[in-house]
């Protein structure tokens, strides 16, 4: 069973192209570090090349990326992350279910709080924190995310990343199917009525999940 926190399961290019992250902002953010640990935790692969970058990384950068998003300066942010992992005692704080509840307080007494930019009308905090933490997702009894579902896909057929199936690539949520074996098919020619059969979708999912995939390809 993959570990979430000490296995490598994909490796920093793969994360920045999931997560549609520059890679020159996703090495500064496995680089920066606070509260003493790294912002995105990296851990080191078997041979070089391999993966390095763990799940609960990408659950941080995930979060990192929307909290960027609102446009807050980098010093901002590392600031608010220093202040959650203090307060509830561990490095993983900003993908803690605990950043939930008294999270979104912590942000605002390090003076984050109702912050709305004039010049981009982006939304407050609160807004953006309750935006990304749908997008993760926790098993009952556990206080960090087991999968992270990918905004890019349709939510007519979420997609998420699952330590626990694909190796880390994007799965169909529903059946745990890779997406890439999906789309495959359909690229090879197959019906999306007989890979609907063979995957336990309909034909309508299958459409609008190679479609989304043409589309960001594109």
């Amino acid at each position: 069973m993959v570990d979430r926190f000490r296995d490598g399961l994909l490796t920093p290019t793969e994360t920045a192209s999931y997560l549609q992250i520059p890679q020159s902002t996703l090495h500064s953010w496995l680089k920066g570090r606070a509260a003493g640990a790294p912002l995105v935790h990296q851990v080191e692969p078997p041979r070089k090349g391999q993966p390095s970058v763990p799940f609960i990384a990408v659950a941080e950068a995930h979060a990192l990326r929307s909290l960027r998003s609102l446009g807050l300066r980098m010093s901002e942010i590392e600031e608010a992350a220093a202040a959650v992992r203090d307060a509830f005692a561990t490095p993983y704080g900003l993908v803690s279910k605990r950043i939930a509840t008294d999270g979104v307080d912590i942000f605002i007494e390090h003076g984050l709080g109702d912050l709305r930019r004039a010049r981009d009308g982006q939304a407050p905090i609160h807004e953006v924190v309750s935006d990304y933490l749908r997008y993760l997702n926790w098993e009952p009894d556990d206080d960090f995310p087991s999968s992270l579902r990918l905004r890019q896909y349709p939510d007519s057929v979420p997609v998420v990343i699952d330590p626990r199936f694909g190796h880390g690539r994007p799965v169909v949520a529903a059946n745990r199917v890779a997406v890439n074996a999906i789309t495959d098919l359909w690229e090879a020619g197959e019906s999306v009525e007989d890979i609907a059969y063979d995957f336990d979708m309909t034909p309508e999912q299958v459409d609008e999940l190679c479609r989304a995939v043409v589309r960001l390809a594109a």
